[in-house]
């Protein structure tokens, strides 16, 4: 019933918005054109969503597609409805008026002019083309965010050390293999002394990374590269067999990790020293606010460290920063995280604006925050997730400079 729901809306906004092609344009080449397509990217959803194994959900890129494009179009076809929806509203309120008046003369009601379907089309082309770029263009357009931070208690040695972050690769949803090349070459470029991956490597499944090991294993860094699990990692969301066969994915995933030369922390921590100076590099397992999981044990984690350590946290879900971190009896320098993509849509002006739905459920979204000394950087994730693409909130590689205050 809900897909014969879904089916019966989706044409039933299609009938609306044929009509808005038919009046604006006179020939009927655009109005079939637009019919055709619609009808062609109903029949693409419902072939991987309603007529297919939902057992992965969005874990291909064919299913990501798929959603990427009803959506574009549903947006498109929504802004054209309020337009005229609104004008029809507006004529039938006109024409009771005027009955109700029983006026003699001839009134004008106003119909639905050729221009107010024109401009409903204009206007709902704008979004609808920004997300089509995003799909085929901005979901691969890296940037390098460059940030310094100032610690009063930074170990003398590692003044000016660099680091770089990377964060959600879901790697289940990559297409362009040229592309993630370009990112990891980039990423490199940065010459950072450590790199740190803060979780979310597949979409569901280990195997979603396998095709991508070759290309990941180039990722270098002179310090090493650390990483945590974020909450897809973990194989929620999916139907397993059997509980054992779940924690062999899981298995599978660590082992995948460790032979591109990720360094994974489950709760622990490791030291990074220089000239007998030394910072700590502590990972936990995903920890999230509302229904996600819990498995980090940030006590566990620093069991063994020293109070003035120098500490480095690495934290997949940037919710657990407010809820555990900051209150905790420890100081932590600096949380890395990343889980919420930015929403992969959004608005961003450096120094004028930074906007984004995403916003609305979660404090910390996108960039660094300070709370108590103790600062929180969001990345906006390496790949994309549900819908295959990004506009305004583009895939990020962060770089952040240690400096000892003078």
């Amino acid at each position: 019933m809900r897909w014969l729901f879904f089916v019966l809306f989706y044409l039933g906004f299609a009938w609306y918005c044929y009509y808005a092609f038919k009046t604006t344009f006179r020939s009927p080449l655009f109005s079939g054109f637009y019919i055709i397509s619609a009808i062609l990217v109903l029949a693409f959803f419902l072939f991987h969503f309603a007529f297919s194994s939902t057992e992965l959900r969005v874990s291909n890129p064919y299913k990501s597609y798929a959603m990427g494009l009803v959506g574009s179009w549903f947006l498109f076809s929504l802004a054209v409805v309020i337009f005229l929806l609104f004008e029809d509203v507006f004529r039938f309120m006109w024409a009771g008026i005027v009955k109700l008046f029983h006026w003699e003369r001839p009134v004008v009601v106003p119909s639905r002019r050729r221009f107010i379907s024109a401009l409903a089309l204009g206007i709902a082309a704008l979004p609808f083309g920004a997300l089509l770029y995003g799909m085929f263009r901005g979901k691969y357009r890296y940037k390098v965010l460059e940030y310094e931070l100032t610690f009063e208690d930074l170990p003398e040695a590692f003044d000016g050390y660099k680091i770089s972050q990377i964060s959600d690769i879901h790697s289940g949803s990559f297409d362009n293999p040229d592309k993630i090349a370009y990112g990891i070459d980039l990423i490199n470029q940065q010459q950072s002394d450590v790199l740190f991956f803060t979780g979310d490597l597949v979409n569901n499944t280990a195997s979603e990374m396998e095709p991508w090991m070759s290309s990941f294993s180039k990722l270098k860094a002179k310090d090493g590269i650390f990483s945590v699990l974020g909450n897809h990692d973990y194989g929620d969301y999916v139907s397993w067999p059997s509980p054992e066969a779940k924690e062999a994915n899981l298995n599978r995933l660590k082992e995948i990790q460790q032979e591109m030369g990720f360094e994974l922390l489950l709760n622990e921590h490791k030291y990074i020293e220089r000239n007998g100076e030394k910072i700590a590099i502590i990972g936990v397992e995903n920890w999230g606010k509302g229904g996600f999981k819990k498995a980090g044990d940030l006590n566990k984690a620093i069991a063994e460290i020293q109070e003035n350590d120098f500490k480095i946290l690495l934290s997949h879900d940037p919710s657990h920063w407010e809820a555990e971190v900051i209150p905790h009896a420890q100081h932590f320098h600096l949380t890395l995280s990343g889980h919420t993509h930015g929403m992969q849509f959004g608005i961003e002006i450096p120094g004028w604006i930074k906007w984004s739905p995403v916003k609305w459920r979660y404090k910390q979204w996108a960039g660094i925050y300070e709370e108590f000394g103790q600062y929180i950087n969001v990345n906006r994730g390496f790949g994309f997730l549900g819908y295959p693409g990004r506009v305004g909130i583009w895939p990020e590689i962060t770089v952040i400079t240690l400096k000892k205050a003078v």
